[in-house]
């Protein structure tokens, strides 16, 4: 999954290290979420992903290579319970953030403690935006000290990718190696 804040950049992300063309659900802001939606510290923002946006892409440069399904989660508040619903069977999250408007991060990263999914928190570096040391947003945050705080352009392929790449090995290291079996077969009987 790649979540976070409204406006974080999660739809440039998925697009941006997408081998496919990537499904967007992006519509255009109206008046009637203008009590809902702020859009301070993102004027210039007109799009926001009303469901999910998905893309595909292949990691080959790891020690094994990987093909990941991508789910990028819409931002706002109210879009909320579909986030359970992507979450299930997901290796893990990359948790955008915006230290411009830190406070859209902590719902995102309460969701993931809570729910017990491996993630790690990718600061993007908008043009303009002032650059914090990753421990400091760490601080900021009140993360574990396992938990990877890493840097990224969301415009970038190759950051994205990195910050993929980061995630599947933390997710590696934070899942039991033994997970709980399921039957080898299921009949209609059993479902």
């Amino acid at each position: 999954m790649i979540a976070g804040g409204f406006g974080v950049g999660k739809t440039t992300a998925v697009a941006a290290v997408s081998d496919i063309t990537p499904l967007s659900t992006e519509e255009y802001l109206t008046e009637a979420s203008t009590d809902v939606d702020s859009l301070e510290g993102i004027e210039g923002k007109e799009t926001t992903t009303v469901a999910f946006d998905f893309g595909r892409t292949s990691l080959p440069d790891g020690p094994v290579p990987l093909e990941l399904f991508l789910f990028g989660t819409p931002g706002q508040d109210r879009f909320g319970d579909l986030w359970y619903d992507l979450s299930r069977g997901a290796v893990g999250a990359v948790v955008l953030v915006d230290t411009r408007r830190l406070e859209s991060s902590f719902a995102p990263v309460d969701f993931f403690e809570d729910i017990q999914l491996p993630f790690a928190i990718a600061v993007n570096e908008f043009d303009g935006a002032e650059r914090h040391d990753p421990e400091v947003v760490r601080d900021a945050l009140g993360l574990h000290s396992s938990v990877p705080v890493l840097t990224c352009d969301a415009r970038d392929r190759n950051h994205v990718a990195g910050l993929l790449l980061a995630l599947v090995g933390h997710a590696a290291r934070n899942t039991p190696a033994d997970p709980i079996s399921a039957p080898s077969t299921i009949t209609l009987q059993d479902a």
